[in-house]
């Protein structure tokens, strides 16, 4: 990017930033007081209330030159930093408030929060990835046709799946001592554009339900299918006109139930328009696991349900363990556990609904579940 294209970036990140901050420490104050006062819950709140104080000097007028722009880049790298074990955190001290707070205000706080997270994140990392590609070093060699910033313009599910697969059979094998087989069937050669780590955190967590419900209904010998298909016509059925720039949550375009998060979108500020002629993208995981029990199906959707039983949740909450959701949204090292917080598919389909898409899942207890995953393309901004 020119420099003036680099300002410019970094001007729009800290236009929207400062007020997102202040929306999430608003949410958490309003939470019950005991709920606060967790030791867990009560990190995330100081995180943002220091991260907003790290943004301070940067408020009282537009950054005007590059060494401005390094010293905005370096306090958000920082940022960025310390919000990356938000999610688990978040997981444990919910957990731990279990007995003083009702679990619907839980999944409609997380699910609010962890949403509108999503589009902070985004809109962060964008340009700290707009800057490193930027750098002289970056300069030097030759730029890469299919990245903007963070968003792959080329992203191939079929790669996503396999590279996932490998993960997610590393953790199946150490805990259940197998490894069930995938196959991909459909279109494998699909492509379009969408942010890599995104589809990353969705399909592994897809994947390890998949897998661990294969292992232990003992169907191991029976494959994962994994089916990819392309809508037709996609001209006439989305709506990304609507979406105007990365980091709008775009919730009057799409209903995806987020609500009060109207404060995030703003058609005004525009980064160009997304072509509205975006690919849609469907996949569809099968397995033979043997469903989901009629007794759980209503529950899949809440945060912190989980087929753990009680003790072990506890456990996993007092111990640190994540279920893998350290690996995938920080970069951490992976957890050991194949089963979580209860956290993977509620947080999936928030990543899936933030760009138009979304998670169904069909089960026929007694024999097997499919999920469909949508996706919709983010399209080419020019």
């Amino acid at each position: 990017m020119s420099d003036e294209a680099l300002l410019s970036s970094a001007n729009f990140t800290l236009s929207l930033l400062p007020a997102r901050l202040a929306h999430r420490i608003q949410a958490l104050q309003n939470l019950p007081f005991i709920v606060v006062s967790n030791p867990y819950v009560s990190k995330i709140y100081n995180n943002y209330r220091h991260s907003l104080s790290t943004l301070e000097p940067f408020y009282k007028r537009p950054i005007q030159t590059i060494d401005e722009e390094e010293r905005f880049t370096a306090a958000m790298a920082d940022l960025v930093r310390t919000h990356s074990n938000t999610i688990p955190i978040l997981a444990q001290g919910f957990l731990q408030c279990r007995k003083y707070i009702e679990p619907t205000e839980v999944t409609r706080f997380l699910d609010r929060h962890l949403r509108a997270r999503i589009g902070t994140r985004l809109v962060a990392e964008q340009h700290l990835a707009l800057h490193m590609a930027s750098t002289p070093e970056a300069r030097q060699h030759e730029p890469s046709s299919h990245h903007i910033g963070v968003i792959d313009m080329a992203l191939r599910p079929a790669d996503v799946v396999r590279s996932c697969e490998n993960f997610v059979a590393e953790i199946c094998e150490l805990k259940y001592g197998v490894r069930p087989s995938l196959v991909i069937n459909g279109e494998a050669n699909a492509e379009f554009a969408h942010i890599p780590v995104h589809l990353e955190y969705i399909i592994t967590e897809l994947l390890k339900n998949a897998f661990r419900a294969t292992v232990e209904s003992g169907n191991e010998r029976e494959p994962v299918e994994v089916t990819i298909a392309i809508a037709p016509d996609v001209a006439t059925t989305t709506k990304l006109d609507a979406l105007k720039k990365l980091s709008v949550d775009a919730t009057t375009a799409y209903d995806f139930s987020q609500e009060g998060l109207d404060e995030y979108c703003s058609s005004e500020d525009s980064m160009g328009p997304l072509n509205a002629a975006a690919p849609c993208i469907t996949i569809r995981f099968r397995d033979r696991g043997g469903g989901i029990p009629p007794e759980a199906l209503p529950n899949i959707w809440s945060y912190s349900f989980t087929t753990f039983n009680a003790d072990e949740a506890a456990v996993a909450a007092d111990s640190g363990v994540s279920d893998g959701i350290n690996a995938i949204v920080t970069g951490g090292s992976p957890t050991s556990t194949i089963a979580g917080l209860g956290y993977g598919l509620p947080l999936g389909r928030a990543y899936a609904e933030y760009f138009g898409g979304g998670i169904a899942v069909q089960s026929m207890y007694g024999w097997g579940t499919d999920v469909y995953l949508s996706l919709q393309g983010l399209g080419k901004i020019g």
